[in-house]
């Protein structure tokens, strides 16, 4: 009798074949896993031996994979262009739009992938300089962890990093767009989310107010939204700007829902309560706001003391050298109507205290910086003529609060630049510990000024004005 046929035994002892080869998978499992494990081990414990080895073996994989997904985007692109040229019938026109718009999709997430990734060419420098990266994009570090802690989808969707479409840096030096939500919009959530609640595309809510909240409470900048803010309805022209300066602007160009005043006549008559404190004259532009630093009104008629500073007293210091200059105050821009009557250009920062300040200012033909006192001051260092600022520093104010603004407004003020400290009223017993304050600045002084205060019957308050000059300070 023959021997059995070879395939005839194999398929007797099929099962124990399987079988063992099985075994023999799950032992050669077993024991890359265990090197795998071991590896790593060694790596960690002498990590500081091999540091250069394998950050080289990750420099070339990271070039490898990049090389690859350039290949890949480029093939993709050229099969797209060639697809589009094709001269095909009517039928095969839907899917050949589709299959174009498969290409471009995945060719997207292919780029947004390739923006992760290091170039070939700067790969060992951002390895070794990977201080240089944003935070967001450092090894172990989750680009949509902010994202995470919102539930409203604008929010979500602004917060994410942004990467750049073509893989490069842009002109601004970064690889991606990255906002800025401070972390006080964290603790205010609620409100936060529901100023990004909105339709994209449609109207904006009325909800500058809340808008104002978030950024008073330290949420500021806000994030931009998608939708078409409101304006008045009826909005007229301005008036002219030779007569705009000093006449009350038509009622119609403001949004006057959160207001209790409805009117510009019932903010400047001053006889009903408006809701702001700070400035209760500044809309009666004629007795109140026209002779303001032009003459003088508080002084005390039994020592001949005022704490008033004129304005051609302040430009005659530095003549022709003041041209351009940021009032900090809470008023409706007649600092900034005064001084460009001379030829000097003044933005005035203000928010809107119960009454339209910015809106004000902007019909009047001024430029309103609409801005708080917790925002860094957004002009370059060493570059304003003059800082000016009244009815905004006072007493309240803390003194670590206080030496931040200083030194703000000392980065922006040029070498040999003026401020101008306008009427800062304090406690007497806290005066000597403003003064300080400002004397830490190391200023020339050109004036110095305490007077009583006198639009009240408590005497306890006093009035403070300077004139100040940035020193050059030449050194490094």
């Amino acid at each position: 009798m023959g021997k059995p046929h070879v395939s005839v035994k194999l398929g007797f002892n099929r099962p124990i074949f399987m079988l063992g080869i099985l075994v023999l998978l799950i032992c050669i499992a077993t024991l890359c896993k265990f090197y795998s494990i071991r590896s790593l081990f060694i790596s960690d414990t002498f990590c500081n031996c091999n540091n250069f080895h394998i950050e080289h073996q990750s420099n070339i994989r990271s070039d490898h994979v990049g090389e690859t997904v350039e290949n890949i985007v480029q093939k993709i692109q050229k099969e797209v262009i060639e697809v589009k040229d094709l001269r095909m019938d009517s039928a095969s026109t839907a899917f050949l739009s589709r299959y174009v718009a498969f290409l471009a999709d995945i060719l997207q997430q292919i780029e947004s992938l390739q923006t992760s990734l290091p170039s070939a060419e700067g790969s060992h420098q951002q390895n070794t300089e990977i201080g240089a990266l944003h935070p967001l994009l450092r090894p172990n570090q989750t680009s949509d962890e902010p994202a995470d802690f919102f539930l409203t989808e604008e929010i979500r969707k602004y917060v994410r990093i942004k990467p750049n479409r073509l893989g490069k840096q842009n002109f601004m030096g970064a690889n991606g767009t990255f906002t800025s939500v401070g972390h006080a919009c964290f603790a205010m959530k609620k409100e936060l989310e529901e100023y990004m609640d909105y339709d994209v595309g449609e109207i904006c809510n009325d909800d500058w107010k809340l808008a104002q909240k978030l950024m008073v409470h330290g949420c500021d900048p806000l994030p931009r939204r998608r939708c078409f803010s409101r304006a008045p309805q009826l909005y007229s022209r301005p008036f002219p700007i030779n007569e705009s300066m000093w006449k009350l602007p038509d009622n119609r160009n403001v949004r006057w829902s959160q207001y209790r005043c409805k009117n510009f006549t019932c903010l400047a008559s001053n006889t009903t309560r408006k809701g702001f404190f700070k400035c209760a004259d500044c809309f009666n532009l004629t007795a109140h706001e026209m002779p303001r630093w032009i003459k003088h009104e508080s002084l005390d008629l039994n020592t001949n003391l005022t704490a008033d500073i004129l304005i051609h007293e302040v430009l005659n210091i530095k003549p022709g050298e003041i041209r351009i200059g940021l009032d900090f105050s809470v008023g409706t821009g007649t600092f900034a109507a005064r001084m460009r009557e001379l030829n000097v250009t003044i933005v005035s920062a203000t928010i809107n205290l119960g009454a339209p300040f910015n809106e004000m200012i902007a019909l009047r033909g001024l430029v309103p910086l609409y801005l708080t006192i917790n925002q860094r001051l957004p002009f370059f260092d060493n570059t304003l003529d003059l800082v000016h600022t009244t009815r905004f520093l006072d007493g309240w104010i803390d003194f670590v609060l206080l030496d931040f603004i200083l030194y703000d407004w000392d980065r922006i003020l040029r070498p040999g630049g003026l401020l101008w400290i306008d009427s800062f009223f304090c406690l007497k017993e806290d005066l000597d510990d403003y003064m300080e304050a400002f004397k830490m600045l190391r200023y020339k002084k050109h004036k110095w000024i305490v007077a009583p205060k006198l639009d009240k019957d408590d005497d306890r308050e006093v009035f403070f004005s300077a004139v100040l000059e940035k020193p050059p300070r030449p050194f490094r």
